[in-house]
């Protein structure tokens, strides 16, 4: 068993899909960054959850908690997404 859990977050962006995969340190990171340089809401990120974090059914909500706060930052950002938002997303390998 490993010791941290990768989310594997399904993105779509107009006609496009791809996969990121991300610990939840990466979100929180990602999110402290966005906090501090867009002013998006701090209690948008799902928090963390200690007791039973590995538990199959935690990640799966989880997972979905997180997809749905990309989804979000998408949303806010449609037309230029942060640097590191766009970093976090890969979109430097997507773009055409």
């Amino acid at each position: 068993i490993s010791p941290f859990q990768v989310y594997i977050i399904q993105v779509s962006v107009g006609n496009h899909q791809w996969t990121v995969k991300h610990r939840y340190s990466d979100f929180h990171d990602l999110h402290e960054k966005l906090v501090s340089e867009k002013k998006i809401d701090k209690n948008l990120l799902p928090p963390k959850k200690i007791i039973g974090k590995n538990s199959k059914s935690l990640v799966e909500k989880r997972q979905k908690e997180l997809e749905v706060y990309l989804q979000t930052l998408l949303v806010k950002f449609p037309i230029t997404a942060p640097k590191v938002l766009s970093h976090f997303l890969h979109f430097h390998l997507y773009v055409s």
